[in-house]
């Protein structure tokens, strides 16, 4: 095979994935390969997530599309499907390259292998860090991405990211700051910091998350600071007093609760309660009383009652949030929730479930967006709009507004919202903020 001079990275699934998938991208640029779309790539790099059965599908199936087309690209399966099936992958879709979610620093490696005509695999969780091995950040978008913390010690009973991303590591402080500052000077005005539990990120001093935002506050021209995904049992008050002493960190919580009733949240393995997490909301909400809140739910885990959904239903409507994920419970192998096949919710009944809790929360979503008509607020543009003249980029409250403006990709605009729909804004440009 014929060493690939193009290469092509499209990342699946969360935050994370595609910070790696941007990694990635970098790695094989300072090899001399050229980036281009998936159809002229001598390279496509699949990089998957294993979180839901349908994401781990349509792996499959782009991998059928690939193998179809007239072109024969070196595909390589890199991210979490790649951790959980290793070799099946490798034998069932006759893939060339196959690297987990730790290891993907070696992919120019492997790539030099896979074109010498062998199976290229590496699903290794070394000791050693990935990061010190990956190149400078050098161009960036005005949003960027940064892993700080990376695995999982809850073990959540429905959950793979402890098999496949491994045990909770926080990355170091100094090595954060560096990549933060570095990610400045490429073009980034926000950061949000990632992690499957990025507020259980900590160093030897104890710093905690919010030490690290007080940190990169500091940084000239960095403009906002945002977190993903938090757990309930992370929540320290240090963070929670962040969101009122910090200007930079913008008023937006993504904190998962998924079910509204305790037992299923025991069965889960979530290890807080219905009331813990409400709790928790209260001391937010009292520390920075505009702040947007979102989460995570699943329906349809196993044993869940008619009334036991109703409890999830009533903690939608108690919160309030302005944006929500939902989805089906998805057996995935090797958890023990999916041994619990005696339990399982039927899928109409799931279905109906979904449908009704999507309900709830798109109807909270637009009633958060409504009060936002009227308001003055701080806009990031981040990319062209639809409509000639038009531009786009986010609220303060991680909405997307839409807006007549001649302003540059990257700058802060202030604006009055003007209108709201049920997944987007718009504004009127009043002024651009000094840089």
């Amino acid at each position: 095979m014929t060493s690939p001079k193009t290469f092509h990275v499209k990342s699946y699934g969360c935050q994370m994935n595609v910070y790696d998938g941007e990694r990635m991208a970098e790695l094989l640029g300072e090899q001399g390969m050229t980036a281009t779309d998936s159809a002229d790539a001598d390279l496509v790099v699949l990089n998957t997530c294993h979180i839901r059965e349908k994401a781990t599908e349509k792996v499959y199936s782009e991998i059928g599309r690939l193998r179809k087309e007239g072109r024969k690209p070196m595909i390589a399966v890199a991210g979490c499907v790649a951790q959980a099936e290793g070799e099946e992958i490798a034998r069932r879709a006759k893939v060339d390259v196959v690297v987990g979610p730790q290891a993907y620093h070696h992919l120019p490696e492997l790539v030099v292998q896979a074109a010498g005509g062998a199976l290229a695999l590496d699903t290794d969780m070394p000791a050693a860090s990935k990061f010190a091995a990956l190149p400078k950040r050098r161009k960036v978008a005005p949003s960027a991405f940064l892993t700080i913390q990376e695995g999982c010690d809850k073990f959540c009973t429905y959950c793979v990211v402890p098999y496949t991303r491994g045990a909770e590591v926080s990355r170091p402080f100094d090595a954060i700051l560096d990549e933060a500052k570095a990610l400045v000077d490429a073009g980034a005005r926000e950061i949000t910091l990632l992690g499957q539990n990025v507020n259980a990120w900590d160093d030897d001093k104890g710093s905690g998350l919010h030490g690290l935002i007080v940190a990169l506050d500091r940084i000239p021209g960095l403009a906002r600071i945002r977190y993903t995904t938090s757990h309930p049992n992370d929540m320290r008050e240090g963070l929670i007093r962040a969101h009122a002493e910090v200007e930079k960190l913008m008023p937006f919580l993504h904190l998962p609760v998924q079910a509204g009733s305790n037992r299923v949240l025991k069965a889960m393995n979530r290890s807080h309660t219905r009331d813990s997490y409400l709790r928790i909301l209260d001391r937010v909400r009292a520390a920075r009383p505009d702040i947007a809140l979102s989460g995570d739910f699943i329906v349809g885990f196993p044993g869940e009652s008619d009334a036991e959904f109703e409890e999830t239903l009533s903690l939608v409507e108690a919160v309030g949030y302005a944006q929500c994920f939902s989805f089906k419970y998805s057996p995935r192998p090797g958890t023990p929730a999916a041994e619990r096949t005696d339990a399982f919710v039927p899928a109409e009944v799931a279905d109906e479930r979904l449908q009704r809790l999507q309900a709830a929360i798109n109807r909270d979503q637009a009633a958060f967006n409504a009060a936002t008509v009227g308001k003055y607020c701080t806009i990031l543009i981040e990319r062209p709009g639809k409509r000639l003249g038009q531009m786009a980029g986010k609220s303060p409250w991680l909405q997307s507004v839409h807006l007549e403006t001649n302003a540059a990709v990257g700058a802060l605009i202030e604006v009055e919202i003007v209108q709201a729909g049920p997944n987007s804004l718009g504004g009127v440009a009043r002024a651009p903020l000094a840089a």
